[in-house]
């Protein structure tokens, strides 16, 4: 926004245009046509006017002078008396010369003194009288070329500001927002970096004395809805200095050096309004590394990002100016963009961990009207790798159905149909099983529950139902004893074995496999092949032969050689495969040695569909599921007393 320009003249509209000629048109034609209805007029002669006036057919006699300076010429008009009007005629003219008009005058006169009940009525009019039509017509043959070159200038300067307006830069200004830190939970270290450039705006003597230097750009990392975003808005809402704030796509446009014209013209703003702050959201549209185009070339993306480049660390200081910007794709950023003196710091932020999440439930729970028993600190714990979009989510989706059930607060029954519903999907309670399918999902979904009970370093399992949702037929949902930042070798081979409890059950009970561990088959291979290549934890020894770089970066990374042989490739398939079938025996092993854990859990998914974590655990210490065993038997005695 550049607050500099001044208001913008707009040119006439076509449609405006074209209204105003047709309203003149009407009112021509209306003047025309009305012209044409009125009664014909009476060309006289002198001798015809007299016999007129002495047979008693005029009524009104008007003499006006309009022979100029040169002729003594007299319009002659007047009106006919009643009865004496000829058939389509309403009034009578004729032109005399000046010394004819005392003859007139003499035998108006005469008439007169002989008919003084019924007497001719003149009106002398000595002067010339103004012709309003005449002007109107004059006016309009002399404005009307003048109002059609305006309209032509001005369409001209329109279009010359719109094509300066194109080069111009889309940020938009704010300060002083709604946002506040108080409204970023779960990110403390990360508000202490902005509350440290913050200070700076708004005390620069107190680090330019110590001879510090501020960061001139700070990069926000992090998985979508991590909340880099809303960190930027809070810093809007913290500092009171201008806040400009841009998307990457902004600066690109199909024609060349337009993108540049406006990152000149988004500094040049910023400078004038210094000390303020740039942010640019998804700045990787705009600062991809350069030459990494399958064609090559210098295209309107990399002049863009050359522009950038200066305006930030160039010859020209930016004194005063801070640049925040935003990615969720670090990898493909151009390597210039993050040296120092440009974005020289990088603030990464993670996925929250459980006590992050229950602050940031909290903060979201502030205009939710929630049932007093509800526990964030439950909550937080049942959903782990949620980010705070997903949480804002989860909320939202529990005060949707419990204003769908017509209820007043949200419940946590609510909470926990909300986070399937963002997890999974939607519950298609229409789909209905057959017996032999429904009994085959729930050993599956059992094989899961018994190797979270009975492999140590296992996650722990929350949850586990047969109720279709999404793709996915049923579904265990597990989470870790404690969250960490790293994990152990033994602990992902208990995730691979808890992957492929589902699969091992279908075989031991039925002889039998179906479809449903597809996703089970996938998160397991990958995490196997993420040991042997990436974590070095198999027989190859500590060596990586691929990095989790995330989606592949074309151009750079399509035509990239793999730094491993083809006899490499082979082992890693093989050390990829002994890793899954040694997760697969073991899941095996433990599901023949607690088979009867396995039937009795299975037996109460096929009853109830849904088990919770203390469902699971009662079973699995009693062998029995009281709350539905008691309301079995409440029911059948009931159906006796009948």
């Amino acid at each position: 926004m550049n607050k500099q320009q001044g208001p913008k003249r707009s040119p006439i509209r076509p449609d405006y245009l074209v209204i105003l000629i047709i309203i003149l048109l009407a009112v021509g034609m209306y003047f025309f046509f009305t012209q044409m209805m009125q009664p014909g007029v009476v060309n006289y002669d002198e001798p015809g006017l007299i016999e007129a006036i002495n047979d008693g057919k005029i009524a009104t006699i008007r003499s006006e002078y309009v022979g100029g300076d040169n002729y003594n010429l007299w319009e002659i008009t007047g009106t006919f008396t009643e009865g004496n009007k000829p058939e389509g005629y309403g009034s009578f003219t004729i032109i005399l010369f000046g010394d004819r008009l005392d003859n007139l005058y003499d035998v108006i006169s005469l008439y007169n003194e002989a008919n003084p009940s019924t007497p001719v009525k003149l009106n002398f009019v000595p002067h010339v009288t103004v012709d309003f039509w005449n002007i109107i017509t004059t006016i309009l043959l002399v404005a009307a070329p003048i109002v059609l070159v305006i309209i032509m200038f001005r369409s001209m300067s329109s279009q010359s500001n719109r094509a300066q307006d194109f080069t111009k830069n889309r940020a938009k200004v704010s300060r002083g927002k709604q946002v506040k830190f108080a409204d970023v939970a779960g990110a403390d270290e990360e508000k202490a970096e902005m509350v440290e450039l913050i200070d700076f705006l708004k005390n620069p003597k107190k680090y330019t004395d110590m001879g510090a230097r501020v960061p001139k750009g700070v990069l926000l990392v992090g998985q979508p809805g991590t909340g880099k975003t809303l960190l930027a808005k809070a810093v809007a809402g913290e500092a009171d200095v201008p806040f400009f704030s841009i998307s990457g796509s902004d600066f690109v446009e199909l024609y060349v050096g337009v993108g540049a014209s406006r990152v000149r013209d988004l500094f040049k703003v910023a400078k004038q309004n210094a000390p303020c702050i740039i942010f640019i959201d998804e700045i990787d549209a705009v600062g991809r590394q350069r030459g990494a185009g399958m064609g090559g070339g210098n295209d309107e993306r990399e002049q863009t990002l050359n522009q950038l480049l200066v305006e930030m660390d160039g010859f020209s200081g930016n004194l005063g100016i801070i640049i925040m910007a935003a990615t969720n794709r670090p990898d493909v950023l151009d390597p210039a963009l993050l040296r120092p003196g440009r974005f020289d710091r990088q603030i990464t932020m993670q996925v929250p961990d459980q006590k992050s999440r229950e602050e940031i439930l909290k903060v979201h729970a502030r205009s939710k009207k929630l049932d007093p028993s509800i526990k964030f600190s439950e909550i937080a714990m049942r959903i782990p790798g949620f980010t705070g979009a997903d949480i804002e989510n989860l909320l939202n989706e529990a005060a949707l159905l419990a204003a769908r059930e017509n209820r007043t607060v949200i419940s946590l029954q609510d909470i926990d149909e909300a986070a399937d519903r963002v997890t999974m999907g939607p519950a298609k309670k229409s789909r209905k099983y057959t017996p032999n399918e429904k009994k085959m999902v729930a050993y599956h979904e059992a094989g899961h529950a018994v190797i979270g009970l009975k492999v140590n370093s296992a996650s722990v399992v929350q949850k586990v139902t047969i109720v279709p949702r999404g793709r996915a037929g049923g579904y265990a949902l597990y989470t870790p004893v404690e969250e960490k930042f790293n994990y152990s070798k033994s602990e992902l081979i208990a995730m691979i074995t808890s992957a492929l409890g589902g699969r091992v059950a279908e075989e031991i009970v039925f002889d039998d496999v179906t479809t449903g561990a597809y996703d089970d088959f996938k998160r397991a291979t990958k995490l196997a092949r993420s040991m042997v290549t990436e974590y070095g934890m198999s027989d190859l020894g500590p060596i990586q032969y691929e990095s989790d770089s995330g989606n592949v970066f074309l151009g750079r990374d399509y035509l990239k050689d793999k730094n491993f042989s083809d006899a490499v490739a082979l082992e890693i398939d093989k050390e990829v495969r002994s890793i899954i079938t040694e997760c697969y025996t073991n899941a095996r092993n433990v599901i023949n040695e607690h088979r009867d854990l396995l039937d009795n859990i299975a037996k109460y998914l096929i009853l109830v569909e849904t088990l919770t974590k203390s469902d699971i655990d009662e079973i699995a210490s009693t062998g029995k599921l009281l709350w539905w065993d008691n309301r079995e038997v409440n029911s059948d005695a009931h159906e006796n007393s009948k």
